[in-house]
């Protein structure tokens, strides 16, 4: 959990991760609403793929990047139990 933390310490992942909560998106699309270099991209891409917050599906050359709602919904799980915990001995 601690890798996933480490991920989300990027703003740019966690706007990568905002545009794909709404839809689905080729590396172009997201390209086109970031201020970063195709190859700074990939490598928080790479990133996000290693730690599964996203998942690949590939057309021919395109290959579209999706929200893992399964690791997602865990994270957040993961951090309510963790607050209500800590409230919990308050």
């Amino acid at each position: 959990m601690s890798d996933i933390f480490t991920t989300l310490a990027s703003s740019v992942r966690r706007d990568i991760l905002s545009m794909l909560k709404e839809r689905d998106m080729t590396a172009g699309e997201i390209s086109d609403k970031l201020t970063v270099t195709k190859p700074t991209l990939s490598g928080h891409l790479n990133i996000l793929k290693s730690a599964d917050l996203v998942v690949t599906e590939r057309q021919g050359t395109t290959i579209t990047y999706s929200l893992n709602t399964t690791v997602v919904d865990e994270l957040l799980a993961n951090l309510v139990g963790l607050l209500s915990s800590k409230d919990e001995k308050e």
